[in-house]
């Protein structure tokens, strides 16, 4: 596995480089204070940013002073850690406005072989405007324009390092949870009674899980590792998930039954694809689609299969009308894959876990830059964007973000103005002609916040 892109944070001391640390890795790592020179050592952390995963490290203040005292010995460590990184961030205190101490900085990263983003930290409000202005005598163009103490600005850091380190997440991606040949973990979920363990069981052809007619006798999620042989006789590798049935909330008062469908709520968190078992006597209920709505909000590849089918009564009409129940009531993924099947028989069931493996290849899905950004061009001259209030808005380009579930990310004026309609548009085009299928989508507007535009 090829280890995560790295940055590294540097600049003069007290600028705010430890905070910015701590925001991106999501944690107080860093210890934060108002005096400068508390951080000595490098510091290095996971960062996850809308999608871009990478190494970030925390440097001391850069300082000029001689390379064998301590503060030297600590701008070394600096110089170490900016020629090992992909890119580095170079901050700034823009209320405190450029120093000379900021521009030495500057003339050594001009020399360095590594790309440079530079970061106006403390830009909320309009106390920073002038040190923005200042910054871009630095060279390095317009600054990213941040609040790491408010977690403002970071989708502007994302589009800047978007382009340094995409390419290098996508291969690490691509290398580990990616893999078609990885095993396809696939939870089994419903009410109490639908039949879910039964399922695994006829699934496993041995009486793996305990049945009956009473509800609820599955109290744990039970995970099993499985292989399944296709109608290729290729045999695929499945970890099945057995989870506790979900009832309404109003009628959860045992304790025991709380932490079981918690526990089913979790084991939804750690799978890919989610079968939603429905019992066909009794068609579709609300619950059925608020534990839906969960498994979409979650990002979880759904199918939903309808079981008891060899004792359903009008069978072709039930289908019909659960079909058109599911087109209404989850508007998010129309279309979601809908299976008859029966646990007592084994129909369906080879077509099921086909399907699923299928979903799977969407929701992992990654489309080249160029191939989405064809289709957003067409798509924008098919359907120009609406101007709410006689503002117009300019989308400009879109890029993938993430995969499982895939993430899209829209930059451009006033993007986020759009109303949810277009993003609707956007979302089902995105679904239908670049090969998502009913996977969830998730669709981010990012518009850049420039005070200084009119």
């Amino acid at each position: 596995m090829s280890p995560l892109p790295t940055v590294a944070i540097v600049g003069r001391p007290n600028v705010g480089k430890s905070t910015l640390f701590n925001r991106l890795v999501g944690k107080k790592l860093a210890l934060v204070d108002d005096r400068p020179g508390v951080t000595r050592d490098r510091r290095e952390g996971d960062a996850h940013l809308l999608g871009l995963d990478f190494r970030v490290i925390d440097t001391a203040g850069y300082e000029d002073e001689d390379p064998d005292t301590l503060p030297g010995r600590m701008r070394r460590q600096t110089q170490a850690a900016v020629d090992a990184a992909d890119v580095a961030l170079f901050v700034i205190d823009s209320r405190a406005g450029i120093v000379p101490l900021d521009e030495e900085i500057a003339r050594w990263l001009r020399s360095a072989s590594t790309p440079i983003v530079l970061v106006a930290n403390k830009a909320e409000g309009r106390a920073g405007e002038q040190g923005v202005l200042e910054s871009l005598a630095l060279g390095f163009g317009d600054p990213v324009q941040l609040s790491a103490e408010h977690g403002e600005g970071l989708a502007d850091l994302f589009e800047q390092l978007l382009p340094h380190l995409d390419a290098l997440s996508v291969e690490e991606e691509a290398e580990d949870e990616e893999r078609p040949d990885a095993p396809l973990k696939l939870a089994i979920v419903g009410r109490p009674n639908a039949g879910k363990s039964t399922l695994v069981n006829r699934l496993l052809g041995e009486d793996r899980m305990i049945t009956g007619p009473e509800a609820g006798i599955t109290r744990d999620s039970i995970a099993i590792d499985w292989e399944w042989r296709d109608s290729r006789g290729e045999v695929r590798q499945v970890r099945l998930i057995d989870t506790a049935g979900m009832r309404k909330r109003a009628k959860v008062q045992d304790k025991l039954e709380k932490l079981s469908v918690a526990d089913a709520l979790h084991a939804v968190d750690f799978a890919e694809v989610v079968v939603l078992l429905l019992d066909a006597t009794l068609g579709l209920e609300a619950q059925d689609l608020r534990i839906a709505d969960k498994v979409l909000e979650e990002g979880r590849a759904l199918l939903i299969a309808l079981n008891k089918w060899d004792v359903a009564e009008e069978p072709s009409k039930l289908f019909n009308g659960v079909r058109a129940a599911l087109d209404e009531g989850l508007a998010q993924a129309r279309g979601v894959p809908l299976l008859a099947v029966s646990a007592a028989t084994g129909k369906g069931l080879d077509q099921m876990l086909s399907a699923a493996f299928e979903t799977r290849e969407a929701w992992s899905r990654r489309v080249p830059t160029g191939e989405l950004n064809r289709w957003f061009e067409r798509a924008i001259e098919a359907n120009p964007p609406p101007a709410p209030g006689g503002k117009r808005i300019k989308p400009r380009y879109m890029t993938q973000a993430k995969t499982r579930p895939p993430g899209f990310v829209l930059f451009g004026t006033r993007v986020d103005l759009l109303p949810v309609s277009y993003q609707r548009y956007l979302v089902n085009g995105i679904r239908r002609e670049l090969g998502f299928g009913a996977v969830p989508v998730r669709l981010m507007l990012r518009a850049p916040k420039n005070p200084f535009d009119s």
